[in-house]
């Protein structure tokens, strides 16, 4: 009689202890799953250190990827993300890059320089970059020196119309530098840069492969540093040739972009808000009611 109790002791003891056991297995279980089932930042755009756009003249999509003309292009959009469907906006080149920049022609139908209107005082990439707290800079090849503004420079083949941020006053021209200023230490560019080559090497006077040539001889070295550096190359046209329904080349090539072809179609104002959401700042003009391009990242 008094051992009875003393042996049951154990087995309800053994029975609580695995019925314990059973349940911190289960909720273990249950608490791993949403960890793996969701990426963190699912539907967003990542926060890259440097972000450099180069922009090309003229040409579209299929004059350019997969063509022999370019294979160093050809190659970012293997490597990267290849929006298939991208469309500039209008025509000519001017309001395009206005577009870019601000959301925005503000009023610009040609390529006049100084553009009517200007200078202009609303908002753009430039302006909101730097009311957040962010760094922007422009490398423009052929530009006579740091901050000129200057409508064109024959000997550098250089032409203000591909340069919008010159017509604002929130803008300080001396953010506008030459393309010899372009750094070797890409630690020091600032947070988003446009580099705009001049009007051979944007393919606008000279061959796509010319264009093709000077992208890889001036940009790989940042492309490839960008993949192990949180950064990102970003390139694209301004326009078509006129006779593609505008559909345009654009490149998301560096750190966090998933290789793909994506055939969303975009335009010039979901590619600024998706510079600005990168960024943390408030939209420019069309933007505000652009989406951003979220499918692209890792």
């Amino acid at each position: 009689m008094s051992g009875a109790p003393t042996a049951a002791v154990p087995r309800r003891l053994r029975a609580v202890l695995a019925a314990c056991a059973l349940a911190l297995t289960g909720a273990a279980g249950l608490s791993a799953a949403p960890v793996n089932a969701a990426p963190v930042n699912a539907g967003t755009v990542p926060t890259p250190d440097h972000t450099v756009v180069v922009v090309f003249e003229n040409h579209a999509y299929s004059q350019v990827v997969g063509t022999s003309s370019a294979p160093y292009l050809t190659s970012l959009a293997n490597g990267g993300a290849n929006l298939t469907q991208s469309y500039a906006l209008t025509h000519p080149s001017q309001p395009n890059y206005f577009d870019l920049f601000s959301g925005s022609t503000q009023g610009v139908t040609d390529d006049t320089c100084p553009p009517p209107g200007s200078p202009y005082s609303t908002a753009n990439l430039a302006s909101e970059l730097q009311a957040a707290g962010r760094t922007w800079a422009s490398y423009n090849e052929g530009l006579p020196s740091q901050g000129s503004t200057t409508c064109s420079n024959s000997a550098g083949k250089y032409a203000r119309k591909h340069n919008p941020w010159f017509s604002f006053t929130n803008v300080p021209a001396s953010t506008g530098s030459t393309f010899a200023q372009f750094p070797t230490d890409y630690t020091t560019l600032p947070n988003v840069s446009f580099v705009i080559p001049n009007l051979c090497d944007d393919m606008h006077d000279c061959s796509v492969s010319t264009g093709d040539t000077w992208l890889k001889t001036h940009l790989d070295a940042y492309a490839q540093w960008a993949t192990t550096h949180n950064s990102v190359l970003l390139v694209t046209f301004d326009e078509d040739n006129g006779s593609s329904g505008n559909q345009i080349a654009t490149i998301f090539y560096g750190a966090h972009v998933k290789p793909g072809a994506y055939a969303t179609k975009y335009t010039h104002y979901n590619v600024l808000r998706t510079l600005e959401d990168m960024n943390g700042t408030t939209h420019a003009g069309n933007a505000a009611t652009a989406t951003p391009i979220t499918e692209i990242w890792q």
